[in-house]
């Protein structure tokens, strides 16, 4: 069964849309921040970006995730941000991408916000330098974030609706 993993910069609306989008399907949702060892979230919370090989553990740890739902479908949240990301996650079986995207003004605002969360808003810029769009051949949908949730969500399902079956 397809997991589908809600991807985006921090504060695009990951959490958000992807619970509304596990619970609207029934099945488990996961925070990807759950994964991360305490020193990335330190790292993080200090104002420093992590490295590809900080996140190495932390994406391994997802696909894990993804692959112990492959009956069960599921949804979990990850910033997905580079193409080689994806491909790991992919490695975890059958993988559908829901990319949150926006303008940079709206996610700030979003993240000033907030409370409670580790990441800064000065990790921002580093995040969007990092980020590579979905490709043509990778599964998902690519969804503007100053839509409305329930808009967001009844759009992912739609796209997933129509999804060719094996």
């Amino acid at each position: 069964m397809t997991v589908i993993v809600v991807m985006g910069v921090a504060g695009s609306g990951k959490t958000t849309i992807g619970g509304e989008l596990a619970r609207r399907l029934g099945v488990e949702y996961a925070e990807a921040d759950a994964f991360h060892p305490q020193a990335n979230i330190d790292k993080m919370s200090s104002g420093h970006p992590l490295t590809d090989e900080d996140r190495r553990p932390w994406l391994h740890a997802i696909a894990d995730w993804i692959r112990a739902h492959q009956e069960t479908g599921g949804v979990v949240s990850s910033s997905a941000l580079k193409r080689r990301y994806r491909d790991v996650l992919r490695g975890g079986g059958d993988v559908w991408f829901l990319h949150l995207n926006g303008p940079r003004e709206l996610i700030a605002e979003r993240m000033k916000s907030r409370s409670g969360h580790f990441m800064p808003v000065s990790l921002l810029d580093s995040q969007l330098a990092d980020l590579e769009p979905l490709e043509t051949d990778e599964r998902g949908l690519v969804a503007d974030i100053s839509r409305p949730p329930g808009d967001i969500v009844a759009a992912a399902l739609d796209a997933l609706a129509k999804e060719p079956k094996e």
